[in-house]
């Protein structure tokens, strides 16, 4: 391997995402990337033919995989079968494989918002005035919905999870690289999920994310925790998002953006062997 590896940083430089500018924090990140490795971006539909001229591939902020699924799909087949190396690795149990690791953490008693997919399984969530309903593969929002007890009845199940719409406090991302805490941000305002601010996490809520980052056996990678403050103090979490989380870089202050940078580049020397 040459002294200065390179790396195929995934993107979509133009993606109109609500509240956050994808350009700019990989215009920022690849910037500060460029002092350990030699570095080309790439629209996500580039990537599988592309890869293979590279030591890894860096998937950033390449927006819903629900726009191009099989294409996705196809870059994940040809990766795995020419043994590319992609970071965050493609074993992740989190968003990466859809949104059916809700229905096992609340099976298994993790504290995460309660999730079903079945018509016969929805007197297991708690009552609500609404429920919000969500693709199996959805993000961003897209195809989220929140309906009543009585217009559940009339939902076509196989590809949606349902839960409870719950009336929380406010939201808290928790950022990690590795198994490495970073920073935390929140989202005071239940209605503005963009609108973040530093946020100072107690042991209880430290301990609440690594739980997650643990379970999901990661070695190398960024993953965001995002957790939901209930009515009765508990954090519950939302999502685990471990492909392409975006990480608010912008919102930090320079020593943590700094630190986060740090850390990233070591884990990819890391993750170079």
């Amino acid at each position: 391997m040459p002294d200065r590896p390179s790396l195929l940083y995934v993107t979509d430089l133009a993606y109109p995402a609500r509240g956050r500018r994808y350009g700019d924090e990989d215009v920022l990140l690849t910037s500060r990337l460029r002092e350990w490795f030699d570095l080309a971006l790439c629209h996500p539909l580039d990537a599988r033919a592309l890869m293979g001229r590279f030591d890894a591939v860096v998937v950033r902020n390449s927006g819903p995989v629900l726009h191009y699924r099989e294409e996705y799909a196809r870059f994940r087949a040809r990766a795995l079968a020419d043994g590319v190396r992609v970071y965050n690795p493609l074993t992740g149990r989190g968003d990466m494989a859809g949104k059916r690791y809700l229905l096992d953490l609340t099976e298994a008693g993790h504290p995460v918002i309660p999730t079903v997919d079945r018509p016969q399984d929805l007197d297991r969530l708690p009552a609500a005035d609404r429920y919000a309903v969500k693709p199996v593969e959805g993000a961003d929002s897209i195809g989220l919905r929140f309906l009543t007890r009585d217009e559940l009845d009339g939902l076509e199940w196989g590809e949606v999870l349902v839960q409870p719409r719950i009336d929380f406090r406010y939201e808290v991302s928790f950022y990690f690289v590795d198994d490495a805490f970073q920073y935390a941000l929140h989202a005071p305002d239940p209605a503005r999920r963009w609108v973040l601010e530093p946020y100072e996490p107690s042991a209880a809520d430290l301990e609440f994310a690594r739980g997650f980052v643990d379970w999901n056996t990661l070695d190398h990678g960024i993953q965001r925790v995002d957790a939901c403050r209930a009515p009765d103090g508990r954090l519950l979490l939302v999502e685990l998002e471990d492909l392409n989380p975006y990480l608010s870089l912008d919102l930090v202050a320079d020593e943590v953006r700094d630190g986060f940078v740090k850390a990233l580049s070591n884990s990819l020397r890391r993750f170079l062997g």
